[in-house]
C-alpha cells in the first residue's frame, strides 16, 4: 500500500456519492479540497461532525474550498445517516459523502490502520491543493471528534504561506502577525513587504499580514 507524504499528488479515484458520481480531480477542478473519513454511518461523534461542516459551508466557500466526506457503508445507509444528521443537529448536509464499500478509496488514502481497528476508517483528513498536491494530513482516533476550527485556521495559514513568502507562528489567526520566511533577505523586505517588519533576531523576522 502507497503511503501518502505532503508534497505527493492525491490519488485521483472516481466513486459513487450521495450526489451522483464523483471523478475527484475533476470535481476538485482549481478548488481546494478536503478529504475526510468516517469510521461508520450512524456513529455518535461522525454525526456531529457531519453536522458541523454543514453548518461551516459558508466558511469554507469563502476560501474556495470544496468538502467530501467518506465513510465504508454503502449510499442507502448514507442517505438515511443523512436524514439523522439533519435531523439531530439542525442543518443540512450539502456536501457529498462518498460510499466506499469496497475500501478502494480507503486503501488508496491509507485510511484504515490495523492496529486500530481492521475494518473501519480512522479519522483522516486531506487537504488537497488546486494543483492537486497534498498540503495537510491530520489523523484522529476513532474516538475523537475534529476540531473544524482549527481546519480553517490551517486552511487560512495554507492558503496565505502559498501565495506569500511568510510562515505562520504558533497558535497563529488570519489577521495576525506573520514571519517572513529566511530566504528573503532584510533587501528585499521593502518591495515584499510594504507594512514594515520587527526584527526579533536575525532569523526571527514578524510582518502584518500581507494579504
Amino acid at each position: 500500500m502507497a503511503t501518502i507524504r505532503l508534497g505527493d499528488e492525491a490519488p485521483n479515484f472516481v466513486a459513487q456519492s450521495t450526489e451522483g458520481e464523483i471523478n475527484f480531480h475533476d470535481w476538485l477542478g482549481d478548488s481546494w479540497g478536503v478529504l475526510f473519513s468516517h469510521p461508520a454511518d450512524y456513529t455518535p461523534v461522525c454525526t456531529t461532525e457531519l453536522g458541523t461542516v454543514a453548518k461551516y459551508t459558508a466558511e469554507f466557500e469563502k476560501r474556495n474550498v470544496k468538502v467530501v466526506a467518506l465513510s465504508v457503508d454503502g449510499l442507502t445507509s448514507h442517505e438515511g445517516w443523512v436524514n439523522d444528521i439533519n435531523e439531530t443537529q439542525n442543518t443540512t448536509v450539502n456536501f457529498p459523502i462518498i460510499a466506499d464499500e469496497d475500501r478502494k478509496v480507503s486503501d488508496l488514502y491509507d485510511m484504515i490502520h490495523p492496529n486500530a481497528d481492521d475494518t473501519m476508517t480512522v479519522r483522516s483528513v486531506f487537504v488537497i491543493g488546486p494543483d492537486k498536491k497534498v498540503k495537510l494530513m491530520i489523523t484522529y482516533p476513532a474516538s475523537t471528534g475534529r476540531n473544524f476550527d482549527e481546519l480553517l485556521r490551517v486552511i487560512d495559514s495554507l492558503q496565505l504561506t502559498a501565495y506569500h513568502k511568510v510562515a505562520t507562528p504558533a497558535n497563529w489567526n488570519s489577521g495576525e502577525d506573520c514571519v517572513i520566511v529566511p530566504a528573503v533577505t532584510n533587501e528585499e523586505i521593502p518591495a515584499l513587504f510594504p507594512k514594515g517588519y520587527t526584527e526579533v533576531k536575525p532569523y526571527l523576522r514578524m510582518t502584518p499580514q500581507p494579504n
